[in-house]
């Protein structure tokens, strides 16, 4: 069933009652069932699916996807979905990514998504710190549009963070700008704006809360990196979203025969690979 609007629905008996919830939007048709099946293998008992074509859905899952009509080619339409949904799931905790990417959080192979925000929730926080991480196909070959579950690769090095100014003399508290991955190795083919690594992708929503255009929020604290007494657990979203797009724009695509380099590495699809290439966090969760 395919919902009208993301508004009808959020005013519809049909929207969930309970969280953790996935909102997903399909800016295309590739790896829409991959995508499905990983979010609820983890643990989300429902995911919005936000797109403009009807797409057939695994009958197992059936019964967790919500496919919703969304215009998602428009500018900014994931943080306008996002702030849609927001005054509809007060107290939930939602995630919000693209088709094509994949949420890893320490220990995910055993534990859900649910228990990883149960415990974040009880160190006092709202909001956690997602890198996304560029996953790329190999032999672009053999995949022209860099996308291959079996043949993805990502860099295992190559990734900084800045501090983030809040005016020309100061800093925002705990706050970091974090580049690496293709965004970085081809940063002249991604404008200025687009080549941050980092996004506020698992939140609390809560009243008068939105999320701005650089997926990060009005409340400064919800795009912290940890409270101030001690680390906590960050996530990262395995992505070709940059891959894919740096293969279909043709200013890019002519220019770029391989993403393969010195430090690229088979993905092994497993939480402990991110953890010790630093690309996550585990924080006092053990």
């Amino acid at each position: 069933m395919m919902h009208d609007s993301l508004d009808a629905f959020l005013r519809s008996t049909a929207k969930p009652s309970k969280g953790p919830i996935a909102l997903i939007l399909a800016e295309d048709a590739t790896e829409i069932p991959s995508t499905l099946q990983h979010h609820i293998q983890i643990g989300f008992p429902q995911i919005l699916l936000l797109t403009d074509t009807d797409h057939a859905i695994p009958e197992d899952l059936a019964d967790r996807i919500q496919q919703i009509r969304y215009e998602t080619k428009a500018e900014n339409a994931l943080p306008n979905a996002v702030n849609a949904a927001i005054p509809a799931f007060p107290g939930q905790w939602l995630y919000a990514c693209f088709n094509a990417e994949y949420l890893f959080f320490p220990f995910c192979e055993n534990r859900t998504v649910g228990e990883m925000l149960a415990f974040h929730t009880e160190e006092r926080r709202d909001a956690m710190l997602t890198y996304v991480v560029d996953l790329y196909a190999g032999n672009l070959d053999a995949h022209p549009d860099a996308v291959s579950l079996e043949d993805a690769h990502l860099d295992r090095s190559g990734y900084y963070a800045l501090g983030r100014r809040a005016r020309a003399d100061a800093f925002h508290d705990r706050q970091l700008d974090f580049y690496g991955g293709l965004r970085w190795r081809f940063e002249e083919h991604v404008p200025k704006a687009r080549r941050r690594i980092d996004r506020i992708a698992i939140f609390r929503a809560r009243p008068s809360l939105e999320m701005r255009p650089d997926q990060t929020f009005t409340d400064e604290e919800y795009n912290t990196y940890s409270c101030p007494w001690h680390h906590n657990l960050t996530a990262a979203i395995c992505s070709f979203r940059t891959a894919k797009a740096l293969r279909k724009n043709p200013g890019s695509r002519h220019d770029i025969h391989t993403f393969q380099w010195r430090n690229s590495a088979p993905f092994e699809w497993r939480s402990q690979q991110l953890l010790d290439l630093g690309l996550m966090e585990p924080g006092q969760w053990f």
